[in-house]
C-alpha cells in the first residue's frame, strides 16, 4: 500500500482545482451562449409580429381610402340623384299646375 505524500496531495488537489474551474467556465460559456440564442429567437419573434401588423395596418389604411373614395362618390351621387329628382318634381308640378 502507497502512501501520498503532501507534496503529491497538493498537486493532486491543485489540478483538480483547474480541471473544475476550467469546467465552470466552460459550463459559463455554454449558459452564456443559450442566452443569447435565446434573446435573438425572442426578438426574431417580435420582429415577425411587428411585420404582421404593419401589414395588416396597411391592408387597413388601404381599406379606409377605398371606403373614402367610394363614400365621396356615393355622396355625389346621392347629390346628383337628389338635385335631378327636385327638378322632376319642380318640372312635373309646374305642368300639372299649368294645365288647370
Amino acid at each position: 500500500m502507497r502512501l501520498w505524500s503532501d507534496l503529491e496531495v497538493d498537486l493532486l488537489i491543485e489540478e483538480i482545482s483547474e480541471a473544475a474551474l476550467e469546467a465552470i467556465e466552460q459550463a459559463a460559456g455554454e449558459a452564456a451562449k443559450a442566452a443569447v440564442l435565446s434573446m435573438v429567437e425572442r426578438e426574431a419573434v417580435m420582429i415577425r409580429e411587428m411585420q404582421r401588423w404593419r401589414s395588416e395596418a396597411e391592408m387597413s389604411m388601404q381599406e379606409i381610402k377605398t371606403a373614402k373614395q367610394a363614400g365621396r362618390k356615393n355622396t355625389l351621387l346621392g347629390v346628383l340623384i337628389g338635385i335631378l329628382g327636385g327638378l322632376a318634381v319642380g318640372v312635373g308640378g309646374t305642368l300639372i299646375m299649368r294645365n288647370y
